[in-house]
């Protein structure tokens, strides 16, 4: 017989369900649900749904407000200025082309990539069970995203 700190308890009887961060992020850039992969994560452009039509997983409690943008700002900045370099060294080109060249490019890539990107920090989120995504209310803990003061 082990002792009661060696012992581990389980509530509910009902195992946890293992969330793998790899399969949840790549899930969400392919804008589906983390949980089962199967059902839409998206009801609009960028604006995700409350819950899986398919599995009934909550995704409303996301925090995916800034960090999409940031990352779409690294992502297509860096790509789109190793193009622009790699143009101005080989064609001598005037800024004016550059600029016809350059900001619909950098327009249309930051639309293409911000919803897969917010899914894929959606997925992260819901792997890592943070926001909510663990079961417990995160207002009720932290007062300072708008909970009732203790």
């Amino acid at each position: 017989m082990q002792k009661q700190d060696e012992q581990t308890v389980r509530y509910g009887g009902a195992q946890e369900a293992e969330r793998p961060l790899g399969r949840s992020i790549k899930r969400g850039l392919l804008c589906t649900c983390p949980a089962c992969g199967t059902g839409r994560l998206f009801r609009a452009f960028l604006k995700p749904v409350d819950t899986c039509a398919v599995c009934g997983e909550e995704i409303h409690h996301h925090r995916a407000d800034d960090l999409p943008a940031y990352l779409v700002i690294v992502v297509v900045g860096h790509v789109l200025m190793t193009g622009y370099m790699l143009t101005d060294m080989t064609l001598r080109v005037s800024p004016w082309v550059h600029l016809a060249i350059w900001v619909p490019l950098a327009i249309l890539a930051a639309l293409l990539t911000i919803q897969p990107i917010k899914g894929g920090v959606i997925g992260f989120q819901w792997a890592l069970k943070m926001h909510g995504f663990n079961g417990t209310d995160d207002e009720a803990v932290d007062p300072g995203r708008g909970g009732p003061i203790p």
